[in-house]
């Protein structure tokens, strides 16, 4: 069911697969990926919230039901009402002929229940309860008598959405925790995380400069860590200031062997630094400058001799010329 529900959400999300390997040697990728804890983390919040908005659905149907039900008592306990009543003020009361004195009406006598509520619940802990209820009675018995039904159906629809959309959240969740890809090879790294807003990352070890590892409280609790990879000028997430130099971070989130993948990254970094690699364009630029000393070897000794003779010259013109 799970995998049916995954890919309709990757189709309609149009969310991309694995990513490629970044730059490096192929033998030399490591892939690492979020904690179990992470994913178990994250579907207790999700089971929350949906525990929390059933209740609220449950909560407010049966109110609307008790509300319902008050409304219709009043209404017929009002009609039942003695006509003596009604003739013994000193004007006779008159139906508001337009929008603002119905209203002015209506008003009126909410004031009147919610008084009598409260002195029929003085000295009772939960009095509050009693004119919260008879607002909304009030506001029931202004409604048209088809307001009710209409009620009932909004009800039934909103339990409806409700059901629609569990195994659809569910999938999201697991699948931000199934697309969290932290890939490490001897040159470079690629982070990617996401669903809903896809983000990628690829640093490479020449501008690397910090590698931290960092844990909160419930990270602690939960075996989990984060990795944070700072370089200068380089691909990533956050913003940070070192001094004049504007920091780039890549997060490795939640992941349960943080110290592995820091001493990974420290040891590939500094082989990398010995080995007096750099940037690929550094690289296309020793191969021309190779491509070159080679292309020297076709060229005569003798022309080689007046090149050298010619490059002489120009030196000891350019030093006259120097103060």
């Amino acid at each position: 069911m799970y995998e049916l529900i995954r890919r309709c959400a990757l189709a309609i999300l149009k969310a991309p697969g694995e990513p490629h390997p970044p730059m490096g040697n192929p033998a030399s990728l490591k892939v690492f990926n979020a904690g179990r804890n992470y994913y178990r983390l994250r579907i207790f919040r999700w089971a929350l919230v949906q525990i929390l908005a059933l209740i609220g659905i449950l909560f407010w149907t049966a109110f609307l039901i008790d509300v319902e039900a008050a409304a219709r008592t009043q209404a017929a306990e009002r009609t039942k009402q003695p006509a003596a009543t009604e003739q013994a003020t000193t004007e006779p009361a008159r139906a508001p002929t337009d929008s603002k004195k119905r209203f002015e009406s209506w008003q009126k006598r909410l004031q009147q229940n919610l008084r009598a509520a409260a002195r029929n619940n003085k000295g009772k802990r939960y009095k509050w309860w009693a004119g919260f209820k008879q607002t909304f009675v009030e506001i029931a018995l202004l409604l048209p008598s088809g307001a009710f039904a209409l009620i009932v159906g909004l009800k039934l629809i909103s339990f409806l959405l409700y059901l629609v959309q569990l195994p659809f959240t569910y999938a999201v969740r697991r699948l931000d925790y199934e697309m969290r890809w932290y890939m490490v090879t001897d040159r470079s790294l690629r982070l990617r995380h996401g669903v809903w807003k896809i983000s990628e990352a690829t640093m490479s070890f020449a501008n690397i400069q910090q590698v931290a590892v960092s844990q909160g409280p419930l990270q602690r609790l939960l075996g989990l860590a984060d990795v944070k990879v700072k370089s200068a000028g380089g691909g990533g997430g956050g913003h940070y200031d070192h001094g004049d130099v504007e920091m780039h971070t890549g997060l490795f989130h939640c992941v349960t062997n943080a110290a592995e993948i820091r001493d990974l990254i420290l040891d590939r970094l500094r082989q990398f630094r010995e080995a007096g690699l750099g940037d690929p364009d550094e690289k296309v630029s020793s191969n021309i400058q190779a491509a070159s000393v080679t292309t020297l070897g076709l060229i005569s000794p003798d022309a080689l001799s007046a090149a050298r003779e010619l490059a002489t010259e120009a030196q000891r013109l350019r030093a006259s010329f120097l103060p």
